[in-house]
């Protein structure tokens, strides 16, 4: 089983489908499913082997890195250039309590229970 990307005309992604196996190499179903739509449609898959992660509605297409970049979660997370997923400044604490990104202090901040 294959899932395939729709991108709008800024890259984004507007909805993943499951479709054909690019095993069945009757076709480039990419183009398929981009004729039949009208919008350009891009192979994901769920293990990240093709274009680095599984692409979500809302994550973006780069052609440069061919790679789907989930958004940026906080303005001061950076962009790793290997995975093409967002990091914090400061890694989170291990230590079995649960904490959330405060980007105004650009701290994790522990969950109060």
């Amino acid at each position: 089983m294959a899932h395939y990307a729709f991108l709008d005309q800024n890259n984004v992604v507007t909805e993943v489908i499951v479709g054909k196996e690019e095993t069945d190499t009757t076709q480039d179903w990419e183009q398929y499913y981009e004729a039949i739509r009208g919008q350009v449609c891009k192979r994901t898959s769920y293990n990240g082997n093709i274009r680095k992660n599984y692409a979500g509605i809302g994550y973006t297409y780069d052609s440069t890195r061919d790679a789907f970049i989930p958004p940026q979660p906080y303005p001061s997370w950076t962009m790793s250039e290997e995975t093409c997923l967002w990091s914090a400044p400061t890694l989170m604490p291990i230590d079995g309590k649960s904490y959330y990104w405060n980007d105004p202090i650009l701290a994790w901040v522990e969950v109060a229970v």
